[in-house]
């Protein structure tokens, strides 16, 4: 089975660096980011909210009456079903691992990426914990 040591930069609590790694086992990161547990409230409102998480920019949600719903990436309705997630897990921190074609942003990596404004350089865009919130949101999914 193809084994892949990753190391990611995350911010922890209080404001001070901590590094955080994770090893991709074929096509997921089997264990939670820094070991820490998801809650999937927390989740819902990461992937609803349009300053952080903006996932429904690109995906349609499970909520038909949320605005301005996207259609480019897979529907999130299911996705649990679809996925583990370990699967889910290495999408959101980096998709491009599976697909370097991917349109789909990494929220966890900070290493080469472009045009990044100077306040945000060296930092996810989500923290461990937010990536494992959204995780357990979307491994809930279970239905179509």
């Amino acid at each position: 089975m193809l084994r892949r040591a990753f190391v990611g930069a995350v911010l922890a609590s209080g404001g001070a660096s901590a590094l955080e790694t994770y090893t991709v086992v074929g096509d997921a990161i089997p264990r939670p980011l820094g070991g820490l547990a998801g809650n999937p409230a927390r989740g819902a409102a990461l992937v609803r909210d349009r300053e952080r998480g903006n996932c429904l920019i690109c995906h349609q949600g499970t909520d038909a009456t949320e605005p301005f719903q996207g259609t480019i990436g897979p529907p999130l309705a299911g996705v649990g079903a679809r996925l583990d997630a370990g699967q889910i897990r290495l999408r959101l921190v980096d998709a491009s691992v599976l697909n370097p074609q991917t349109v789909m942003p990494p929220y966890f990596r900070t290493e080469n990426l472009h045009d990044v404004a100077p306040p945000y350089r060296g930092k996810p865009a989500l923290s461990a914990q937010e990536i494992e919130d959204v995780v357990s949101y979307l491994a809930s999914l279970k239905t179509f």
